[in-house]
C-alpha cells in the first residue's frame, strides 16, 4: 500500500517497541506502514468521523492486520487508554491540535512522545507543549510536491527556549540543510510581500512581521 513521504517520515520517527495512537488517522496508511515495518508496534488508528474510519478498517482489512491494529471512533485524545506512550497528529492546523491537547490535560500527562505535524502555527504549537511538560527532540522537515512540512517530536521533560528557537526550532537551527534555506527563504518572502501590502496603521502587525524577518534573517546568515 503506498505511503507519502511525510507520514513515511513520521513512521520512521516512531521509536521500536511504541504504542500508538494515531489521533485523525484518515485511511490508516502510516498505521499500517508502522506496524508492517516493526512487528514490536502497536497501533489505535483513531478518528472522529466514521466514513475515514471505515475506509480505514477496510484498508487495514485488506492487509490482513485486524489483530494489529485498532480502530476507534472519538474526538482526539478521548480514544486514549492506559498503555499508549505515543500520540501522532498530523495534517491539521496547529491551533486545531492545542485545542485537542487542552481537552485532554490528564492524557498529556501519561503521554511520554508526541510527533505532530502542524500546517500552520508550529511556534503555538511548540510553546504551548514546551510549556505542559515537553521538551523538544527533533524536528525534519520533508518535501512533498511543492509543500514542505514540519515534523516535530517533543518527549516528557523541561527545557528553556530563547524565542528564535522557538520560531525556528532549535533542531532546525543546528541542523539547517537544503530544505531549512527554502522554507525560511519562502517565510521570508511571504512576510516581505505581506509588509509592502498592509496599511500604515497596521502598527502592531507591522511591528511582528519586521521582527519575524529579522529572526529568520538572522538563521539563515547564522
Amino acid at each position: 500500500m503506498k505511503i507519502n513521504d511525510r507520514l513515511k517520515t513520521i513512521g520512521d520517527l516512531v521509536e521500536a517497541n511504541s504504542f500508538c495512537l494515531d489521533v485523525g488517522c484518515d485511511h490508516a496508511l502510516l498505521d499500517i506502514y508502522l506496524v508492517k515495518k516493526n512487528k514490536n508496534i502497536k497501533v489505535v488508528a483513531s478518528d472522529i468521523a466514521e466514513g475515514p474510519l471505515e475506509q480505514a478498517k477496510k484498508n487495514i482489512k485488506k492487509e490482513h492486520l485486524e489483530n494489529d491494529i485498532e480502530t476507534r471512533l472519538g474526538d482526539g485524545l478521548k480514544t486514549y487508554s492506559e498503555g499508549i506512550d505515543t500520540v501522532i497528529i498530523s495534517g491539521m492546523g496547529g491551533r486545531n491540535i492545542i485545542g485537542i491537547c487542552k481537552e485532554s490535560p490528564k492524557v498529556l500527562k501519561n503521554i511520554s512522545t508526541l510527533i505532530i505535524s502542524p500546517n500552520n502555527y508550529q511556534e503555538d504549537v511548540k510553546r504551548y507543549l514546551c510549556k505542559h511538560g515537553f521538551m523538544i527532540q527533533n524536528e525534519v522537515f520533508v518535501k512533498e510536491k511543492k509543500f514542505i512540512y514540519q515534523i516535530i517530536v517533543f518527549q516528557k521533560g523541561r527545557k528553556k527556549y530563547s524565542k528564535k528557537e522557538f520560531f525556528l526550532g532549535p533542531i532546525f537551527l543546528k541542523k539547517k540543510g537544503t530544505l531549512f534555506k527554502e522554507y525560511y527563504e519562502r517565510e521570508y518572502k511571504s512576510r516581505e510581500i505581506l509588509l509592502s501590502i498592509l496599511p500604515k496603521n497596521y502598527y502592531l502587525k507591522r511591528i511582528q512581521l519586521k521582527n519575524e524577518m529579522k529572526l529568520i534573517k538572522s538563521g539563515l546568515e547564522d
